[in-house]
């Protein structure tokens, strides 16, 4: 609720100038601002009879979740437009701010990125896969440099042996000239422990791919800022 960050529930126009988010922002610099403070400030304004600040606790804290700042990635567009006060433009402007976020998380990792490095590529990828609320299931197509050559997703849903296909996937990587692969996807449980249908499914690629000769260098799981490499676990 409001009061996690701040008790105040006055309108904004009644608040002092230091108090108010966008002249404490330019007065002791943005670093100082609460969560609210911040999207109140993007927000700009509020609706009649509410202010920019208590509209962006509902946002951060809403009823259906209490992740705080990590519910930015959990709106859809549809489900903003039903929040009051909240219209087609600043639905936008907070799926293009969940949308930067990734972008920067992802573009802080992208100098450590090295394809021979499981830690390093789910740092990579975290922020693609761990919002996602079904299994995503990536493909990334390496070179003989383990270099990247593409990236696809390839599923999405509940991952199961019998709809992903091992054909579909290595004519992807034939056609791209790919001497090897490495398989992602996500468990929105946050819990990246391989289930036994994983198990089976790496097993099943990693022949196939044997017998078209494009190696399967790993298949990595995504939790809620945590991984598991089947590789290191020599789980095939």
């Amino acid at each position: 609720m409001y009061h996690r960050e701040n008790d105040a529930m006055k309108k904004i126009k009644e608040l002092n100038n230091e108090e108010r988010p966008y002249e404490k922002c330019e007065r002791f610099g943005a670093q100082n601002l609460t969560n609210i403070e911040l999207l109140a400030v993007l927000l700009r304004t509020g609706t009649q009879g509410e202010n920019s600040m208590q509209l962006a606790e509902k946002i951060l804290y809403p009823e259906f979740s209490g992740d705080g700042i990590l519910n930015i990635h959990q709106w859809s567009y549809e489900q903003l437009r039903q929040v009051k006060g909240i219209g087609k433009v600043k639905a936008i402007q907070i799926l293009c701010l969940s949308e930067l976020a990734k972008r920067l998380s992802k573009a802080s990792a992208e100098g450590e990125l090295n394809f021979q490095s499981p830690q390093s590529i789910a740092r990579y990828y975290m922020e693609d896969l761990r919002h996602e609320k079904q299994e995503v299931m990536k493909l990334l197509l390496l070179n003989t440099r383990t270099r990247l050559i593409d990236e696809m997703n390839i599923f999405k849903g509940t991952v199961n042996a019998a709809v992903i296909s091992p054909r579909e996937l290595f004519v992807e990587a034939l056609q791209k000239n790919a001497v090897s692969i490495i398989l992602l996807h996500n468990h929105p449980s946050g819990d990246p422990s391989p289930s036994k249908e994983d198990i089976l499914i790496t097993c099943r690629i990693r022949d196939a791919g044997e017998m078209v000769g494009v190696s399967l260098l790993d298949h990595i799981i995504i939790g809620n800022n945590c991984y598991v490499s089947m590789r290191e676990k020599k789980l095939f």
